[in-house]
């Protein structure tokens, strides 16, 4: 069995058993909350529909999910505009539909089909939406982390004040490309947003066995990058966090680094909780971080304060699940790519330029 060395820089932000009440909303838009609500609950039912077509097996390429990590993508997106440009990793179904993405492209996408985001040649992990800002998504790890850092510099000489952002997780900090990146970044002083959803895992791994410390954010110091370390299941300290640090970058202070903490209900790959591999990752730990949903902390906080009552809540929720579950059933009986797809997205066209 691996050692556990870890430090826990992290604190009270790494227990399920604290911040799982309602959030603090005081001073905050009631359209804006609703926006967030239901942007989280559409990311939420869309990936536990792609978990069924997973188990149907009509799903047939890998499918990261991101169940439990919603709020830190719809508290980002909420101050992003579609001439910035977004990366993702593997694990960015979240990060493309708080952009704005199409529901009906992605889950088209997810089955392979034409009409998907990234014509039915991707997949879940390779999503691509240039007309909301989501510049794309790889599976391999920390392989965007650079892109995004070009796509700044790109941003900076453009000098209309757009920035870029860049979404991984907490193991993509053992590559080397991760620092390569912040020190360029921070050099010259590029407007690029570094997202660490930071979830405890590298694939089946905790960080406890693999880095000396839990915080992920401690690179960010080392490069005198600013840093914003939050709680990543409340929507509104995820949307503070990124408003401050986007506003600095837009007016040419450089880089910003802002920590999330959360929990990825489901495994590494597919639709099941993988309780049985890797170590500690029991369901008492998946139990206790449900406890601190980011979609019932806010639900909570709005009903608290008299923003929407319960009723209210199971009809945004079911008006939701209709819009996925509409896409779904479109996606089946959507077509496959034809076989000119074959050649047409390998070789250029003078024809049809790619």
């Amino acid at each position: 069995m691996y050692p556990e060395y870890s430090v826990k820089e992290l604190g009270f932000l790494s227990d399920p058993s604290f911040h799982n009440s309602p959030i603090d909303i005081r001073g905050c838009d009631a359209d804006t909350l609703q926006h967030q609500l239901r942007m989280m609950l559409i990311i939420r039912v869309a990936e536990e529909k792609i978990a069924q077509l997973v188990i149907e097996s009509l799903a047939r390429c890998p499918c990261h999910l991101g169940i439990g990590q919603e709020a830190i993508a719809t508290g980002i997106s909420s101050f992003l505009r579609a001439t910035d440009r977004v990366f993702g990793a593997h694990r960015s179904h979240s990060h493309y539909l708080a952009l704005g993405g199409s529901i009906t492209e992605l889950m088209d996408e997810i089955l392979g089909k034409a009409s998907g985001c990234s014509k039915g040649m991707g997949g879940s992990m390779h999503l691509y939406g240039k007309e909301v800002g989501f510049a794309g998504s790889v599976p391999i790890v920390a392989g965007t982390i650079p892109l995004a850092v070009g796509a700044a510099l790109a941003a900076k000489k453009d000098g209309n004040g757009d920035i870029a952002v860049s979404y991984f997780g907490d193991g993509a900090s053992e590559e080397g490309s991760f620092h390569e990146s912040l020190n360029l970044a921070s050099s010259y002083k590029l407007p690029v947003l570094f997202v660490c959803e930071n979830n405890f895992y590298a694939s089946h791994l905790d960080i406890s066995y693999r880095q000396p410390s839990d915080r992920i954010s401690r690179f960010a110091d080392a490069h005198n990058i600013p840093v914003e370390l939050v709680d990543g299941n409340d929507v509104v300290a995820v949307a503070n966090a990124a408003r401050r640090l986007t506003t600095a970058m837009r007016e040419g202070q450089g880089p910003g680094f802002l920590e999330a903490v959360t929990y990825r209900w489901r495994g590494h790959v597919g639709p099941d909780e993988n309780i049985d591999v890797g170590v500690r990752r029991k369901v008492e730990d998946i139990d206790a971080w449900k406890k601190r949903d980011p979609i019932r902390r806010l639900a909570d906080a709005m009903v608290a304060a008299g923003i929407m009552d319960n009723n209210a809540f199971k009809a945004v929720q079911t008006d939701v699940e209709t819009e996925i579950s509409i896409a779904v059933e479109n996606a089946r009986t959507a077509p496959y790519p034809g076989n000119n797809a074959l050649t047409d997205y390998v070789f250029a066209s003078l024809e049809r330029p790619l």
